[in-house]
């Protein structure tokens, strides 16, 4: 049997898209490249993959017996070497489709004969019964969600002359994917990241990626030696009559409580109010008066 290593799990609740059922199983996904004449396309696939979590791929009679080792597979891949690693190369596509439950084609126009032509959104919004992902498209056909495959493959024909009539056929759907019709050429890599992408998204998507280190907030002390030295400063510039201060202390507290500065933003608003000081003394000086009285600074944190 075949081993699939792909596994992609549904579950994320999305705003616009509902939940999918939570006892819905792990699908299992396998990209499929028949023929493919260009090595460089065979790494931007795993790269492609990669990036959605996806590494089962299966190279379908390749144009070269060694184009996992290839350098310019490798370099294309662009990192993605664990993918290329785990890939396999065959002669047949039935030794591809092993152990495989549903077929998805890819084809830039219809045939006339053959499975139905989809766009990939709304037919893996029927697959996995979730019709609430759909926003402009309507639900063609209902599959049975105790029906639902286990498993899911995507074929790409070669890159000069797509997939054959024949390996269509064998196929559940073919998928479309939505281009302006006056040039609707895609490279491979291209539309392997694609589909990769909207089955991805189907199934629950990955969201956001979290911040590497949660931001740190100034401590109170902080953030109080830093409004005094900017009093000092505005003091020494004039835009603060010590006599009369009113409430702008008081304000420029408010301010910065809402601001939620880090550490380091403190030390740049400490940095500033010492050049403003440095300012003050150096203006007097060149207009010969008298220099600012000196103010209390506290010690830099």
């Amino acid at each position: 049997m075949a081993d699939f290593t792909g596994f992609a799990r549904p579950g994320r609740i999305c705003a616009d898209a509902g939940t999918f059922p939570s006892h819905f199983p792990p699908m299992k996904t396998r990209f499929i490249l028949i023929h493919t004449s260009h090595a460089g396309n065979v790494g931007a696939t795993a790269r492609a993959m990669k990036t959605m979590g996806f590494d089962d791929l299966v190279l379908v009679a390749p144009r070269w017996a060694n184009v996992l080792r290839r350098e310019e597979t490798i370099q294309r891949a662009s990192g993605a070497l664990d993918v290329l690693n785990n890939a396999r190369v065959v002669e047949t596509l039935d030794e591809a489709l092993d152990g495989v439950a549903h077929l998805c084609a890819t084809a830039m126009t219809p045939r006339d004969f053959g499975p139905p032509t989809r766009a990939p959104r709304a037919h893996f919004a029927e697959l996995l019964g979730n019709p609430h992902a759909l926003l402009n498209n309507e639900l063609v056909t209902h599959i049975n969600t105790a029906q639902k495959p286990d498993s899911i493959a995507f074929l790409f024909g070669s890159e000069r002359f797509g997939m054959q009539n024949e390996d269509v056929y064998r196929c559940h759907v073919a998928l479309s994917i939505p281009t302006d019709p006056a040039f609707g050429s895609l490279n491979l890599g291209a539309a392997v990241q694609l589909i990769a992408y909207d089955w991805r998204e189907a199934l629950g998507g990955f969201g956001p990626q979290p911040a590497l280190e949660a931001p740190r907030l100034a401590d109170a002390a902080a953030v109080s030696g830093m409004l005094r030295h900017w009093e000092a400063a505005l003091i020494d510039i004039g835009f603060l009559d010590p006599a009369s201060p009113k409430k702008l202390m008081p304000r420029l507290n408010q301010l910065v409580n809402r601001a939620q500065l880090s550490p380091e933003e403190i030390h740049i608003l400490r940095g500033v109010a010492k050049a403003m000081m440095r300012h003050a003394v150096d203006k007097a000086l060149a207009e010969g008066g008298k220099l600012p009285a000196p103010a209390d600074q506290p010690d830099s944190p």
